[in-house]
């Protein structure tokens, strides 16, 4: 359980971490919006360069690590961009074949989503790797007033996590030592996720409702003190900054592009 949550904790903490996580939480919430509403090419690129220097360089991971990170999400754009290209509709056909059927229409929706994709998932890194969970759970309910019963159940379904990993880890060691042969197939398939499954659903659920019992004994509700209190510093403003300045950026960028 440990070694999962050593992976994501930062090797130095730089100012990026001090920021308050509301703020930036507000901050790339807004950005992705726009993304979402958006069709410029060009500002997702601008967008992605200026973001992943940002992350590159003040995330305070390793670069391999951060190297790691970006695989899914640049297979993700990757595929989405080829699906759309090879599948996509259009007027102006370059190439055909049986159901392949790329035109400059579906280039250019596959090098959309495709940017798309990409940059959301920088987006979501970005805060995921600079904003712990617990701080990111206690300011938002300090600053913006999200109740402590879901802010505290989702603290607790992620502390679930590593421990179901570790159960998965000890099924597994404990059939490998029963030494349970695999069937082959389909029926193979449905004989392991059996296994698996049911024991790991029942342990979940007994540490699910132990946990709920024990929110609920100890009254979680709105009016209460913080063991963590969060507030806003010189950080905050930085940060602001650097991101209207990257908002500029992709804008002009895009422009000079576009010419």
């Amino acid at each position: 359980m440990n070694n999962v949550l050593n992976w994501f904790t930062p090797s130095k903490q730089t100012w990026l971490h001090r920021c308050n996580p509301s703020v930036k939480f507000v901050l790339l919430f807004l950005m992705m919006l726009y993304v979402f509403f958006s069709r410029t090419i060009e500002i997702y690129l601008m967008f992605i360069v200026c973001l992943s220097a940002l992350l590159w360089s003040c995330s305070g991971f390793p670069p391999r690590k951060i190297a790691l990170l970006h695989i899914p999400v640049v297979i993700s754009g990757l595929s989405s961009a080829i699906s759309l290209t090879l599948f996509g509709r259009g007027s102006s056909v370059i190439w055909q074949w049986w159901i392949v059927k790329i035109s400059h229409e579906s280039i250019h929706s596959g090098l959309m989503i495709g940017t798309k994709s990409i940059l959301i998932g920088v987006i979501g890194l970005l805060l995921l790797l600079t904003s712990p969970p617990v701080q990111l759970i206690y300011s938002l309910m300090q600053q913006l007033r999200l109740p402590a019963k879901y802010a505290y159940s989702f603290l607790a379904g992620l502390r679930l996590i590593p421990f179901m990993i570790e159960e998965y880890q000890l099924r597994s060691n404990a059939l490998r030592i029963r030494r349970v042969k695999r069937e082959k197939g389909l029926r193979g398939v449905y004989l392991t996720i059996k296994l698996y499954s049911i024991p790991l659903m029942a342990q979940a659920i007994r540490r699910a409702h132990r946990i709920g019992i024990a929110m609920v004994a100890k009254q979680f509700r709105q009016q209460r003190t913080y063991y963590y209190v969060t507030g806003f510093s010189k950080n905050d403003g930085f940060f602001i900054g650097i991101v209207v300045l990257c908002m500029l950026a992709a804008v002009l960028g895009s422009k000079l592009i576009s010419h």
